[in-house]
């Protein structure tokens, strides 16, 4: 190996997920391979399946795939909607244009509601549109908690009061892949009938597991419903999960370091998690603010605290700028997506994460906009390091 191979130090993985896996984790999943039918394993299983309900906040059942992200998306469609049924999503940015996309190839028709990429769902829309619906032909609203891509939060609790307000039916399903384990999220409080999430983001895993929490509703209607399935079917899983065992050969190792990440969870307590990744997120907005760059978001009610999309001026890539800053200091930002590229950077600050590690986070994009040559104001990291101090002893996990 060459000396311009070798970096020194840390990787500094900043991307919006997957996120850094913490050490505790990793070595939770150094572990053998288990009989996935013996007694050993049917205590992990159910460790994991228990644990779940309580980072989603549910009494009912939670389902684990071996999958990414897109798998929980498409067992949340196929188990309760028909070839031909009729679905209201939003496009609040590409990953509800993905999931979108991927219900019409599923044979569904999708009403999708625009917006600017630049806020959360708007409620007072959705129920306008249900209003509308007179004949209830919409069978369900698929929405995105925490849109990965433009990072804005949409508020599902009112979404589910719209829901009720206009006195429709439809099933209520909610993406929380950027935002569950770090964003508070209450499946049962807030009515959600189908929650999808993935490992590798507040969960603190490396890609490889999906879930669906799912409402009694949502299980009733799928023992009738839906369109022809084998893997991702609820009731296979339902059934085998009573003795915490699976329907096929589990993540095994992976749902080891799901065990260890839950139990660090509920040490830090969930709350606790919430409020750091608020804090941090609000260091990062001041930071930018103070560059005199544009935070993505507009919406202040919609901002995320998982990740900040910092939108550079016009006439300036954003990936030359993530591409200065991987060369320089070895660390990776996420890029704009579909309409977004080139003119975004995003700064993942959730997961397992720190001050410190924001405040490294931070001055390399600092130093980086320097270097190359984006009109900015210097004291970013300055601000966020003042507020970060005023508010340390707010940290209840001190």
């Amino acid at each position: 190996m060459s000396s311009r191979d070798y970096s020194s130090g840390h990787h500094f993985l900043q991307i919006p997920g997957p996120t850094n896996v913490p050490d505790r984790v990793l070595r939770a999943m150094d572990h053998p391979t288990i009989d996935h039918r013996g007694p050993a394993f049917a205590e992990l299983g159910k460790r994991c399946l228990d644990g779940m309900k309580t980072i989603f906040k549910t009494n009912t059942h939670v389902i684990i795939y071996p999958a990414s992200g897109t798998g929980a998306w498409e067992a949340a469609l196929v188990n309760l909607l028909s070839e031909g049924d009729t679905v209201l999503m939003v496009e609040t940015g590409h990953f509800a244009s993905l999931w979108q996309k991927m219900a019409t190839k599923l044979g569904i028709k999708t009403e999708f509601l625009k917006t600017d990429w630049r806020r959360g769902v708007d409620p007072q829309a959705v129920e306008d549109r249900l209003r509308e619906d007179k004949t209830g032909t919409i069978r369900a609203v698929c929405v995105v908690h925490n849109e990965t891509s433009t990072g804005s939060r949409s508020r599902i609790g009112n979404v589910r009061k719209a829901m009720d307000a206009a006195d429709h039916a439809a099933l209520l399903m909610v993406d929380t892949i950027s935002s569950l384990a770090s964003i508070d999220y209450q499946h049962d409080a807030w009515g959600v009938d189908v929650t999808i999430s993935g490992s590798q983001k507040g969960l603190m895993l490396p890609p490889g597991l999906s879930f669906n929490a799912l409402s009694e509703r949502a299980v009733t209607e799928s023992k009738t419903g839906g369109i022809k399935r084998s893997y991702w079917d609820w009731q296979d899983q339902i059934a085998a999960n009573a003795s915490g065992a699976f329907p096929f050969t589990p993540a095994t190792n992976l749902l080891y370091g799901l065990a260890e990440a839950i139990d660090m969870l509920h040490e830090e307590g969930l709350d606790n998690v919430f409020a750091r990744h608020d804090r941090h997120a609000e260091a990062t907005r001041r930071a930018v603010q103070a560059w005199g760059l544009e935070v993505l978001c507009q919406e202040p009610k919609d901002y995320s605290s998982s990740l900040t999309a910092v939108l550079l001026p016009n006439g300036y890539d954003a990936d030359v700028l993530r591409t200065t800053i991987l060369q320089h200091f070895d660390m990776s930002l996420g890029n704009g997506l579909s309409r977004l590229a080139g003119k975004v950077f995003r700064i993942g600050h959730l997961g397992d994460f720190n001050d410190l590690m924001l405040m490294g986070t931070l001055s390399g994009v600092e130093m980086g906009l320097s270097l190359a040559g984006i009109p900015h104001q210097p004291g970013g990291c300055a601000t966020a390091m003042n507020f970060l101090s005023e508010t340390a002893s707010l940290k209840t996990n001190a």
